[in-house]
């Protein structure tokens, strides 16, 4: 599966299911966005169950300052509906997948548990 443009129109309903999304915070003139690029298109094509989608910084000011980007590129992490990482910087071809297996792992009511308690 190929990466999914995100909008301020579908990004909430992309990323409030079930399963992982991956979430690409890039622009066309950052030169390292741009080199990871066929590393993200790659990961996606050998991770049929989780999206990759795509968040054009330029185009989708709105949705960069409600996650307060202020590095591109940065990658985010949703598993269930939870942000459970995110982080500025290009990884690695090893790296993306090494993230792609902890986030694959994950127990997910332990997170909520986590968040729960941490947020009263």
């Amino acid at each position: 599966m190929a990466t999914v443009e995100l909008t301020t129109t579908n990004f909430d309903e992309v990323t409030s299911k079930d399963g992982t999304v991956l979430v690409d915070f890039w622009a066309s003139w950052c030169g390292p966005c741009v080199r990871f690029a066929p590393i993200y298109e790659r990961s996606s094509e050998k991770h049929q169950d989780i999206v990759f989608g795509k968040v054009d910084t330029e185009a989708q000011q709105e949705l960069a300052a409600k996650f307060e980007i202020r590095s591109i590129p940065t990658i985010m992490a949703i598993r269930d509906g939870v942000i459970v990482f995110a982080q500025p910087g290009a990884l690695p071809e090893s790296a993306l997948e090494s993230l792609i297996e902890q986030v694959q792992g994950l127990d997910m009511d332990d997170v909520r548990k986590k968040l729960a308690a941490h947020n009263h």
